[in-house]
């Protein structure tokens, strides 16, 4: 059994140079159900003289949703003037996403976040989700395994609890998982409604966490991260949301972009499947 939904990240298909039209029409031709687009691709399609409302009837027409998107704004920075420059870009990107139809965007933690403690950046979060609220685009709290805040599930959830935001969500990753030393195990703690959106990857068998990089993933069940006990703990707490597969590949060999993304979508399937 499946019980998740498919979204395909743009990032996988980076090799292959896609604008972000051709990016949409590689995951729906493969069969996903969703896409994450990166905010860089969809202001060079308006810089390049593209229209949001032709663009989002192309995606409608395509039959897949825009479910996230990736986005880099300093919106927890400890330095209070690029924090407020951070809360105007995610400001500016945010009205362009709830223009595009995206219902969320990633708020990982960007930035120079050191010395700050997860109270205050529980703080900067709350002021984030409102904004976004107001919007119509809900930021998705994002840990980075390495970062030197928000690096864990635990301190993911410390922040979500302590903003005080309602029904805020998380986004899951393997990825960041293993090199910050999140355990599978700790999903038990989390209520599925409380998960934003789930990037799918996997770290290979001889990967050290220390020093594993974003370009070193490999296709879900292809390495060591336990991806069925993963799926049984996220359908276990309740989550049937999007499994979106995230990997920064960075040359296939003969392959064409629709047929990595072909072969991904069988991969989650198959990963994932309990």
């Amino acid at each position: 059994m499946f019980p998740f939904k498919t979204a395909l990240n743009a990032s996988t298909l980076f090799p292959f140079n896609l604008n972000i039209v051709e990016q949409v029409k590689i995951a729906s031709d493969a069969g996903y159900e969703g896409i994450e687009l990166w905010m860089r691709d969809i202001m060079s399609y308006l810089d390049n003289g593209g229209s949001l409302q032709t663009l989002k009837a192309y995606i409608r027409d395509s039959g897949i949703s825009v479910v996230n998107a990736i986005a880099f704004f300093r919106w927890a920075d400890k330095d209070d003037t690029l924090r407020t420059q951070g809360l105007l870009q995610a400001r500016r990107e945010m009205e362009i996403l709830a223009q595009l139809g995206c219902i969320a965007v990633a708020a990982p933690p960007f930035g120079d976040l050191k010395g700050e403690s997860l109270s205050t950046i529980a703080e900067h979060f709350a002021e984030l989700h409102n904004m976004g609220l107001m919007i119509g685009v809900e930021p998705y709290l994002e840990f980075w395994g390495r970062a030197i805040r928000i690096s864990s599930i635990s301190e993911s959830l410390f922040v979500l609890m302590d903003s005080g935001v309602q029904n805020g969500k998380l986004l899951l990753d393997p990825f960041h998982m293993y090199t910050g030393g999140s355990e599978v195990e700790q999903l038990a703690y989390i209520n599925g409604a409380s998960i934003g959106i789930v990037h799918v990857n996997d770290c290979p068998k001889d990967a050290n966490p220390q020093t594993i990089m974003d370009k070193d993933r490999v296709f879900p069940g292809d390495g060591i991260f336990p991806s069925k006990k993963f799926a049984q703990f996220l359908h276990g707490i309740g989550y049937n949301g999007f499994l979106s597969l995230e990997l920064f590949i960075e040359q296939f060999e003969h392959e064409s972009a629709l047929e990595v993304a072909t072969y991904g979508l069988h991969k989650i399937q198959d990963a994932y499947s309990i």
